[in-house]
């Protein structure tokens, strides 16, 4: 398996993640939306990107992040957005080897954090994410605008 940036042939395997990840959460995004985070992850003078992972020719996993400045530090924070494994591949370590992919970037970028949420019953991911760190103990807020 490799993890990489990825390339405008990417876009259907990345669709295919991106539809199961939006499924997962019972989400229904205008094809609007897809299409134009497609074209922020390609943009290189955006703040958002992706990796993605692969594995035997095949696109089986995917973060979509966004890199910002902030208040409580002069570096960059990224924030990993939207991390997806495509249930075929799941339990081979896809996810973790994303976050670490992140974690190694971030290093060598010199960002000065990496934070995610997700669902608080959404068991699996959490044991995933709390293998890196324990929750923080804040509560998100989202006013749809």
């Amino acid at each position: 398996m490799t993890i990489r940036d990825p390339v405008t042939a990417d876009e259907a395997g990345w669709h295919r993640l991106w539809a199961g990840y939006l499924a997962f959460y019972g989400e229904a995004l205008p094809e609007a939306v897809t299409a134009e985070t497609w074209r922020r992850i390609l943009d290189p003078a955006s703040a958002v990107f992706a990796r993605l992972a692969e594995r035997d020719g095949a696109l089986v996993g995917m973060t979509v992040n966004v890199l910002h400045e902030g208040t409580w530090t002069t570096a960059p924070t990224c924030y990993l957005e939207d991390l997806f494994v495509a249930p075929e591949a799941r339990g081979a370590g896809i996810g973790r080897a994303l976050i670490d992919d992140l974690i190694a970037l971030g290093r060598i970028r010199g960002w000065s954090r990496l934070y995610w949420h997700t669902r608080i019953d959404n068991a699996a991911a959490r044991r995933l994410y709390e293998s890196f760190a324990p929750a923080d103990g804040f509560c998100r807020y989202r006013l749809t605008l």
